[in-house]
């Protein structure tokens, strides 16, 4: 059984600060430098551009909030955690009720959940 050899391509960081220095001063994109070079991977260039300190042609999420935007969301994230907590004692009561239900079935020797709402016999 033989094993397939991959070629690592490592690069050193004269190079990597050229490939920088082109993205700024040239305009170029991180595609076109990539291209021009063969570098493969898509985030090769963006590792570079963060190593080396060219946050500007970084993209950025600007995110934009109306005024009570975000006292809406903290608000529903209160919420949602009450709600959450209320599940969890509703859950906790519901597991007691069946385990209840369960030891007073095998202390009555009888099936409580298939009995349930029928008359007691007479004896």
């Amino acid at each position: 059984m033989t094993k397939d050899l991959k070629t690592v391509i490592r690069y050193s960081n004269c190079f990597k600060q050229k490939v920088i220095r082109e993205l700024e001063e040239e305009g170029l994109t991180r595609s076109e430098v990539a291209r021009r070079y063969g570098i493969k991977g898509g985030s090769t260039i963006y590792q570079w551009l963060r190593k080396f300190g060219k946050n500007h042609l970084l993209n950025q999420v600007i995110r934009v909030e109306m005024k009570g935007e975000k006292d809406e969301i903290k608000r529903l994230e209160a919420e949602l955690r009450k709600l959450k907590e209320a599940y969890a004692d509703l859950s906790l009561k519901h597991q007691c009720a069946e385990k209840i239900i369960e030891i007073a079935s095998e202390e009555l020797h009888t099936d409580l959940k298939k009995n349930f709402g029928t008359k007691p016999s007479d004896r």
